[in-house]
């Protein structure tokens, strides 16, 4: 019948449309993978290109072409490490911080040019024979709370100078100091400071120590000898081997004892022409210059006039203004673009605000700021990478999130009631979060920079929202802390 022929009709339509849509299906299936397939073997390709870059790095590092080895100085609050910095840069750094306490982690790069400067007198070093371009100095603080930054400090440096206040001996923060070092084999010089708060001390200013202590008299020679002991019976119990510099007959299995003073220079030079005899000795290797970059964010700060900063050190490598750079971020990778690299002049700090030089290019070891787009949410102590031409970026931040450590995640609990932390750097908000999570206290919304009336609007919001709920059991909503 001809209803039926109608239906076989419709039937073989039907057929033929179901076959059209599945070949379609089939052909987007064929297409998407193709574009997955080509994806992936760019994203090999850029792989393998960046593997090449680092083998062809490595070949032809060189042990002619040093670069400035990175030292670190840690130790207890209060022993004088920024100060001894401020004797051999002649500034006054210390006492600008607040309390006179550092709360901020600072880089200075010395030309060794000035340090052979400060080294003429010492006899027994061959400054001659020194081939590193300079030192390239991370300062860290010795406060209980900034654990965070000292083991940043520790983890970047080649060489570490550990201040022993030669009164009090080893304190609690060097004996941390001395746990980092030894978790990470790190090399360290010790600098037993204050040698001028012996009773009846002669100051010399900077003269090498040997020389110092021959015009002092018996007694105080006694008591500075006797001082020396009980710091070497101090090491001892921690497990180290320590003597006298001038004494060490053997530098790998003993640690060096380099009597200081920061008030009046005594012994200074004889720890900066060591700091730069024993890395290019012993680390030669370590110290050749790559092409390739090895970078780590330091600190991310609000500068006015520039925004948001991020303090680097440049451990190996070149940067450039314009390069494409990507670093971890508190939401996820950044990738941004340097819009200016700045340096403070030789011999002064990366963290006190002066004139700053502007550099086309940069080269390893020095710390620096950088200037860009998009740098609100960078996160302290995570890798900073390069994207040349022909990289995947997407690739590139696979890799940075490695080493992604959320902040937000740890200490903050969203839509919550607690405090709100504001702070002028990172390191400080660090510090000062790990306290309050010490202290039980929650908190509910964190921020970096200068506080502004937004921000004592957004606490103000809390409160009043806090009391209209009558939470009489909540007793930390408006909180506001500001590290200077």
């Amino acid at each position: 019948s001809d209803d039926d022929d109608s239906d076989d009709d419709s039937e073989d339509d039907s057929d033929s449309d179901s076959e059209d849509d599945s070949d379609s299906d089939s052909e987007d299936d064929r297409k998407g993978k193709s574009r997955i397939e080509i994806e992936e073997q760019k994203r090999r390709e850029a792989q393998e290109r960046r593997v090449a870059r680092h083998d062809d790095a490595v070949a032809n590092a060189s042990k002619d072409d040093l670069r400035s080895p990175i030292g670190c100085i840690l130790g207890h609050v209060d022993t004088g490490k920024t100060k001894l910095l401020d004797k051999i840069r002649r500034t006054n750094v210390q006492e600008g911080e607040a309390g006179g306490i550092t709360q901020q982690i600072g880089a200075t790069y010395f030309p060794m040019s000035k340090i052979l400067e400060h080294t003429k007198k010492v006899s027994e070093l061959k400054s001659s024979e020194i081939q590193v371009p300079g030192l390239l100095i991370i300062d860290t603080p010795g406060h209980e709370s900034f654990t965070n930054l000292r083991t940043r400090g520790s983890s970047l440096c080649d060489i570490a100078v550990l201040v022993v206040d030669i009164i009090h001996g080893l304190e609690p923060q060097t004996l941390e100091s001395i746990g980092l070092l030894k978790r990470r084999r790190t090399p360290f010089i010790v600098a037993l400071n204050k040698v001028d708060r012996l009773f009846g001390w002669k100051a010399c200013e900077m003269t090498p120590i040997r020389d110092a202590l021959k015009i002092q008299n018996v007694d105080v020679a006694r008591e500075f000898n006797n001082r020396v002991q009980e710091t070497i019976a101090a090491f001892a119990e921690q497990g180290l081997n320590a003597e006298l510099y001038y004494k060490n007959k053997d530098i790998r299995k003993t640690v060096s004892l380099v009597p200081t003073s920061a008030i009046s220079g005594e012994g200074i030079p004889d720890l900066l022409l060591l700091l730069a005899q024993l890395t290019q000795t012993f680390m030669t290797d370590k110290l050749m210059f790559l092409s390739e970059l090895q970078c780590t964010v330091l600190e991310v700060k609000v500068i006015d006039g520039l925004g948001t900063t991020i303090d680097v050190i440049i451990a190996n490598g070149t940067l450039r203004e314009g390069d494409t750079i990507v670093l971890n971020g508190l939401n996820g990778p950044i990738a941004t673009t340097i819009r200016a690299l700045l340096t403070p002049e030789p011999m002064k700090e990366l963290r006190v605000k002066t004139p700053y030089v502007h550099h086309k290019e940069l080269k390893a070891a020095i710390g620096c700021k950088i200037c860009a787009q998009g740098l609100e949410t960078a996160i302290a102590g995570s890798q900073l990478l390069v994207a040349r031409e022909g990289d995947d970026i997407e690739d590139i931040k696979k890799e940075v999130e490695g080493d992604f450590d959320d902040i937000l995640a740890k200490y903050v609990k969203k839509g919550e009631d607690g405090v709100y932390v504001q702070a002028s750097t990172l390191g400080s908000l660090e510090a000062l979060l790990e306290f309050l999570r010490a202290s039980k206290i929650p908190v509910s919304s964190i921020n970096i920079g200068p506080v502004h009336k937004k921000d004592v609007m957004k606490a103000s919001v809390m409160l009043e929202h806090d009391k209209r709920l009558n939470n009489s059991k909540n007793k930390y909503t408006l909180f506001l802390f500001l590290f200077l």
